[in-house]
């Protein structure tokens, strides 16, 4: 069949890039199908609209693998991701979908593939509304069924964060956004969350949403072990100028509202005195600015702060680290259930995760067996959460829970074959 994919995030490869979107994608390739990604360009890269083509085999762990084709569209938009100015972010998520559906009209045709495409199949994730006019329109066009990947529940995060709100002027944008969160639930097929307490937000708050309708669909990854040897986790360290006889709590990925930034500021200065642990932060955001100031201004001794950087430099620092750190604002009444914590599992790293109550995320961890959870509104809670940390890995733990645990709930493999196996169109098994 013909998947058509919708996605903010922006690759150019989906046989060469790793990441929850294009690694569930080349699960559906291996199945015989073919992709269609829509990855759009923001346009401070100040790049034009563009087709991509892709072969059709790839070679995996060691592994041939042939399956389907995959068409990438890269239509360019406006900036919305990390971008500060809310007017800018607000009328470039508006229009996006419109920008989708006329490049979609335009270069997934016979006058650039050289055949009319009809699709079977589409998925659409994070965050899902801007995807809404394209997703209507190819519905109706292909009489293709919809997957909805719900991995952002908007906007009521952003009313979480203050970002909007209910009343009053940022009132009206929130209601215009909240009936087309509706008219989105209305036209899925099937919506996939990423965890049970998603699933049981969703059907609270839109009664019209059939039960049936809606199952845990988690995040996931192409599982591949990225633990290091002793050796190499020395050598990372010395180059990165962290210490060897501690233990690293580390934290990558944006640095933004969501993650509560003075919060994490709070909890560094909770530990600053311990002497057998240290924190490196790794990663950019609106928010980083803030813990720049704090280690300037404070030079706490266990703390290194770096810029992000290139995706596999990145994921060895994480596997020459200890633990994996996970910050949520403790604001969110919305269950968020942040991707990272696939990385720390694939580096075999136990997690620390500090959130609000109503994500489910602390749970998993905890119930899993590789990691611990605090609330995330007190830094007290987090120095003993660390303390507790240390004393465990002190005793020694099974280093395989994690990976383990990765492999079996939020594998690409597992997810490709549970959408497959929804039935959602005739040729799908």
């Amino acid at each position: 069949m013909n998947v058509l994919y919708f996605t903010l995030e922006d690759f150019e490869s989906i046989e060469n890039n790793h990441s929850i979107n294009t690694d569930l994608l080349r699960e559906f390739k291996r199945h015989g199908h073919n992709v269609f990604a829509v990855s759009p360009t923001e346009r401070r890269k100040n790049l034009p609209t563009r087709l991509l083509f892709e072969e059709k085999t790839s070679e995996n762990n060691g592994n041939k693998r042939s399956g389907g084709r995959s068409v990438i569209l890269k239509p360019r938009i406006g900036n919305i991701q990390k971008t500060k100015s809310f007017i800018e972010k607000g009328i470039s998520t508006v229009t996006i979908g419109w920008i989708l559906k006329r490049a979609i009209k335009k270069y997934l045709s016979s006058d650039y593939l050289g055949v009319d495409v009809k699709f079977d199949l589409i998925i659409y994730c994070t965050p899902p509304i801007t995807f809404l006019s394209a997703v209507e329109y190819v519905k109706k066009r292909d009489k293709a069924r919809t997957y909805l990947l719900l991995r952002d529940i908007f906007p009521q995060n952003a009313v979480d964060l203050g970002m909007l709100r209910t009343t009053g002027l940022k009132g009206f944008l929130y209601k215009f956004f909240r009936r087309q969160e509706k008219r989105l639930y209305a036209i899925s097929d099937r919506i996939g969350c990423m965890s049970q307490a998603n699933v049981e937000y969703l059907l609270k708050y839109n009664p019209e949403i059939k039960t049936d309708q809606v199952e845990v669909c988690s995040n996931c990854i192409e599982v591949i072990d990225k633990s290091l040897d002793e050796k190499t986790r020395v050598a990372i360290r010395k180059r990165h100028a962290l210490p060897l006889n501690k233990k690293i709590f580390v934290y990558g990925g944006n640095l933004g509202k969501p993650q509560g930034v003075p919060f994490i500021i709070e909890c560094l200065r909770a530990c600053v005195d311990l002497e057998d642990c240290y924190f490196l932060i790794v990663g950019d955001g609106t928010e980083r600015h803030l813990l720049v100031d704090y280690v300037e201004s404070e030079r706490p001794k266990n703390v290194t702060l770096m810029k992000q950087l290139p995706k596999e430099e990145y994921e060895q620092l994480v596997a020459a680290c200890d633990v994996g750190l996970i910050f949520l604002d403790h604001r969110f009444t919305i269950p968020n259930f942040p991707s990272r914590l696939l990385s720390y599992m694939s580096a075999k790293l136990p997690v620390l995760a500090a959130t609000d109550k109503a994500s489910d995320i602390g749970k998993a961890i905890v119930d899993g067996g590789f990691g611990w959870w605090c609330e995330s509104d007190d830094s007290d809670k987090f120095l003993k959460a660390v303390l507790l940390c240390i004393e465990e890995m002190r005793k020694g733990q099974n280093v395989e829970t994690e990976f383990q645990y990765l492999r079996t709930f939020y594998s690409s493999e597992v997810a490709c074959q549970q959408i497959i196996a929804a039935n959602l169109v005739d040729n799908c098994v």
